[in-house]
């Protein structure tokens, strides 16, 4: 479960953002570089796992914290998808080098990651989509995120709404009742709404990682051919059991024993 990060803290700005970051992984140039943008109010912390068997794959990975979280400043207001993606792509640039590129999105960071693929197509030679939802989804799932990040909900309520939304049978979900930001829920919703779907839903031209829990309730199995629906033939899709939909938290080791072959494997990245 999530823990906290290693790899040095840096800063990079985005106009009136500062975005801090850990990077983490091989030195130089020549390794491919990821970075990982977490889910809806969420920070880093909840891929320290996974970034460790990235690392120790030869990846160089990259965290950041969203704007408004852990050291990262900017405004939280008036920002679309296009001001989130601009903050992950800042922090990605910097550290890329002859090796490429990657972008990996959780959940909601699915969305900041397709945009960042979208807006910078020179940059990103993949994209990995972790437990990215479907078209859509029944109300009673918002409502829990709702109910698993307040800190005023009875820690009972909380608990059930974390196994409905986010965790499979037989996984805790107790770490997670900390590590959530309300205020940059409420951003992140609103920038979702001024967003224009056609301004990033094409998700640039690069290869796609579609990585999903059979357990998944944000995409359920009439909904797991989603992405092959919608971008066929550039997608691989690949499906985890038990594993729900915080997949990366969940099933670390097998996460990255799928992506690691796939980043190799992608032109324009280092072998």
């Amino acid at each position: 479960m999530s823990t906290a990060l290693s790899g040095e803290i840096r800063f990079v700005e985005n106009g009136a953002a500062s975005i801090a970051y850990t990077v983490s992984g091989p030195d130089g140039d020549d390794a491919p570089t990821l970075c990982l943008v977490a889910s809806t109010g969420r920070g880093p912390e909840d891929f320290a796992h996974l970034a460790e068997k990235l690392t120790e794959a030869g990846l160089r990975v990259v965290l950041p914290w969203p704007r408004g979280t852990g050291r990262s400043e900017g405004p939280l207001d008036g920002i679309d998808f296009h001001d989130l993606a601009a903050d992950a792509a800042a922090a990605l640039e910097t550290e890329a080098g002859r090796g490429g590129a990657v972008i990996v999105g959780h959940a909601y960071g699915c969305w900041i990651a397709r945009t960042v693929a979208q807006d910078r197509p020179d940059l990103v030679q993949g994209i990995v989509l972790l437990a990215a939802g479907g078209g859509k989804w029944p109300s009673e799932l918002s409502r829990g995120i709702d109910v698993a990040m307040d800190p005023d909900a009875p820690e009972a309520e909380r608990l059930a709404a974390l196994r409905l939304c986010f965790f499979a049978e037989g996984h805790d979900p107790r770490p997670w009742l900390k590590g959530w930001s309300g205020e940059l829920v409420k951003a992140q919703r609103a920038a979702r709404t001024e967003t224009g779907r056609d301004s990033w839903w094409s998700s640039g031209t690069a290869p796609i990682l579609d990585i999903v829990g059979l357990q998944d309730p944000f995409r359920p199995a009439d909904a797991r051919d989603f992405y092959l629906q919608e971008f066929a033939p550039r997608v691989d899709l690949v499906t985890v059991d038990g594993a729900s939909h915080a997949l990366p938290d969940e099933k670390p080791d097998e996460v990255a024993a799928i992506m690691v072959p796939w980043v190799r494997a992608l032109p324009g990245i280092a072998g």
